[in-house]
């Protein structure tokens, strides 16, 4: 009963963090970028202080008070603007399925930094994520325009990068401090860091047109995909292997390309199919990857 429990953890979390990418296309139409931004990780930051002490700010000094700044500013602030950017330009199931790449990314930018081992697989899989996302550029019929298209993908590869900073820079202090912690505490410092973008982004009248659901959404987004979807997430993570971890990651693409249909009842093209396949193959090397080195 408790490996289930567990295991619901994980896949809730996942299933959480992947509804962020349909969620923001939404919250894009109705809401200005920075003021978003800012709502989102004040929300997430409400809903994670009960897991955390604000005294133990204190506890990181040095190298790791930077890092965290590093952590809010980059892999928070940097995420959440580069995607709700990114997915005004894009449809959803185009999103969802380049930010599938992230687990690809983040092994590759882990071999150049932390000089990881790198293998035929974790090639094979950046070379399936590059290749599915240019079969969705070039070939899907329904996205906007190809320029804004082109630049609605190179913005959410932007938020790729952000992400992959957010679990690189956070990998040396989860050793130290608790990852609820962590988390609370880089949305307070990308809500500060949002403050000054939001206010020149501020005018009278910029709530009047935006609907009570687009608001409803905004909940969801900030309190759900990244408050309560990383309070699962740890608790799960914190009962098992990393490999075991590892395998629920491909719970994300799965869900936020089924809500992408759902929430935004986007039509179905084969080339979808096509560009997930590619892309979600890169992601399951890069679980069997993983789980061999747990192995050794």
């Amino acid at each position: 009963m408790k490996n289930i429990k567990t295991y619901l953890y994980l896949f809730f979390g996942m299933a959480l963090f992947g509804s962020a990418t349909p969620l923001s296309k939404i919250i894009s139409q109705d809401f200005s970028v920075f003021i978003a931004g800012m709502l989102r990780v004040f929300l997430a930051f409400l809903v994670l202080l009960p897991f955390i002490k604000i005294s133990n700010y204190k506890n990181y000094k040095g190298k790791d008070l930077w890092v965290l700044i590093g952590i809010g500013l980059i892999g928070v602030l940097g995420f959440t603007f580069f995607m709700l950017s990114g997915m005004k330009l894009i449809s959803g199931v185009t999103g969802s399925i380049v930010m599938s790449a992230t687990p690809a990314i983040t092994a590759v930018l882990s071999v150049l930094i932390f000089k990881d081992e790198f293998n035929w697989k974790k090639g094979l899989a950046i070379s399936l994520a590059i290749a599915g996302i240019l079969v969705l550029q070039l070939g899907s019929k329904t996205n906007n325009h190809g320029n804004d298209q082109l630049v609605g993908i190179l913005l959410v590869i932007g938020a790729i990068f952000c992400e992959a900073a957010y679990t690189l820079m956070g990998k040396s202090l989860t050793q130290e401090y608790a990852p609820e912690e962590i988390s609370g505490f880089s949305a307070l410092i990308a809500f500060i860091g949002f403050i000054p973008f939001a206010f020149w982004e501020y005018h009278s009248g910029i709530f009047e047109s935006v609907p009570l659901v687009s608001w409803i959404y905004l909940i969801i987004y900030g309190a759900a995909t990244m408050g309560l979807g990383s309070v699962l997430w740890y608790r799960g993570v914190k009962q098992v292997e990393g490999s075991t971890a590892a395998a629920f990651m491909g719970v994300m693409p799965l869900s936020a390309l089924l809500l992408s249909y759902i929430l935004l009842n986007e039509s179905f093209e084969w080339i979808h199919l096509l560009g997930f396949i590619m892309v979600f193959a890169g992601v399951l090397l890069i679980i069997n990857v993983h789980m061999k080195m747990k192995k050794k």
